[in-house]
């Protein structure tokens, strides 16, 4: 019951912190949350194996807001 997390695009963001790089974002997925979960899960764990991620995630990245 309640708000679910979403951004004003609707796109989730995935992503490394602007002023931190041990931070990474993995929210914003509207209703599709438990759907998107895993493979968000995924694409964190690209990043934080400092691995090549499989889709481009420039248009997910937290900069888009500043």
């Amino acid at each position: 019951m309640g708000h679910r997390p979403t951004t004003p695009d609707t796109l989730p963001v995935i992503s490394f912190s602007a002023p931190r790089n041990d931070v990474i974002h993995a929210y914003g997925h509207s209703h599709c949350g438990l759907t998107l979960g895993p493979t968000a899960g995924r694409l964190v764990a690209d990043m934080v194996a400092e691995r090549a991620p499989t889709i481009n995630l420039t248009p997910f990245s937290v900069s888009r807001f500043s």
